[in-house]
């Protein structure tokens, strides 16, 4: 066998958000791109805010030596510095640029946590649905994934959670606002989450932490709030993006932040920069590094997803599906009737490109994203009103 064992049946089983995309192109190619309805893959296409290329045009005719090199591992200070304060405001609690490191993105952010905590056949909780990489990351550092649902509105299902605590637990990971259901955690279960992790932990004599993913944080509607996971647990760790809030996903620029008061703060913050240069990253883009240090508060405009995701509601309203309207991120989470793998091809059948819900650990769902043109979910309509009554018979 040529590839590795492993990695020949994670390809069989991997994203399906890819396979979907791959077979948009192959449609758009037959049919035409006006007439498909794209909402495989969740790619922002709202511009990056104005601001971004100011500052992109100005730092790109900087050429003082030393302006593209390297840099501690960690990210530039005065960029962590910058992050920091931001930070300290959204998690309520005083925050050091020594507790933050700048990484290749989100993903890159939890493959360090991973790296960092992880020894062989601990186990990660993490709960369905769930972005379609996590178990990937997780088995890249010897760790087991450990599935647990959310209730019938995607929220925390903390019996779920405690009836899957047990000596090998080593990380709680949460994603909120989520991908794919668009749900925000409450307050107050996110609190009753750490005490319960906390009582669990003393009980064990371990330390289970708490991992935030939160590159959705500032793409919320109705005046929803992502609440503070640090003032929930002190074993807690951010880890997030501009991808989302910037429209910046191919630059893969991201960070991770711990929790000022963490065990055993500052050699996890040791390995946590050592795993930065081991695993290859070396350390974020430096360019990108300085454009986002001046646009903490700085976003794309939301309004237009707010709008989208009130006529993607009123599409699927008059098409038949059941769904829990997202507060935040830019997808929708359907229930479908019957097998979301052959509704997915009935879907196609009609020139609708959608996500079988299995991939991301929950079956009977399908995942739509709104980060299209608001043409082509209202050109939709009709496409997905014909599928629901076929597959009703």
């Amino acid at each position: 066998m040529t590839v590795a064992g492993k990695m020949k049946q994670f390809a069989e089983r991997s994203s399906w958000i890819r396979k979907m995309f791959a077979e948009g192109a192959k449609m758009k190619a037959q049919y035409g791109a006006d007439n498909v309805f794209d909402f495989s893959l969740g790619n922002p296409d709202v511009p990056p805010p104005p601001r971004f290329f100011e500052v992109l045009r100005e730092l790109a005719a900087d050429d003082k030596p030393g302006a593209h090199g390297y840099m501690p591992n960690g990210g530039f200070p005065y960029v962590r510095e910058a992050l920091a304060r931001r930070l300290s405001a959204e998690q309520e609690i005083d925050l050091d640029q020594g507790e933050v490191l700048m990484t290749c993105g989100a993903a890159g952010a939890i493959n360090l946590v991973m790296k960092a905590l992880l020894d062989p056949g601990d186990e990660v909780i993490i709960l369905s649905p769930f972005f379609v990489e996590y178990e990937f990351y997780i088995d890249n550092h010897g760790g087991k994934s450990r599935i647990v649902a959310t209730d019938n509105e995607f929220n925390l299902d903390l019996r779920g959670i405690e009836g899957a605590l047990n000596e090998k637990t080593k990380i709680v990971l949460i994603n909120s606002p989520n991908n794919p259901t668009g749900q925000i955690y409450s307050r107050e279960s996110i609190q009753r989450l750490g005490r319960l992790l906390e009582r669990f932990s003393e009980k064990l004599c371990s330390t289970i932490y708490l991992v935030a993913d939160e590159p959705y944080r500032k793409i919320v509607y109705d005046g929803c709030e992502v609440p503070s996971v640090m003032a929930a647990s002190r074993n807690s760790i951010i880890v997030s993006s501009y991808s989302k809030d910037l429209s910046l996903p191919g630059e893969r620029i991201g960070y991770l932040a711990v929790h000022p008061e963490i065990k055993q703060k500052q050699q996890l913050l040791d390995v946590l920069t050592l795993a930065n240069r081991i695993l290859g990253f070396v350390n974020a883009p430096a360019l990108m590094q300085r454009v986002v240090e001046q646009l903490q508060d700085v976003t794309v405009d939301t309004g237009v997803y707010a709008r989208r995701r009130e006529t993607f509601c009123a599409v699927l309203d008059a098409a038949g599906f059941a769904y829990t309207k997202p507060k935040g991120a830019f997808y929708i989470f359907p229930k479908v009737p019957g097998d979301d793998v052959e509704f997915c091809t009935i879907l196609q059948q009609e020139k609708i490109l959608a996500v079988p819900g299995r991939g991301f650990g929950a079956p009977g769902f399908i995942r739509l994203a709104f980060c299209v043109d608001d043409s082509v979910i209202e050109r939709s309509a009709d496409a997905f009103k014909r599928a629901m009554a076929r597959a009703r018979g």
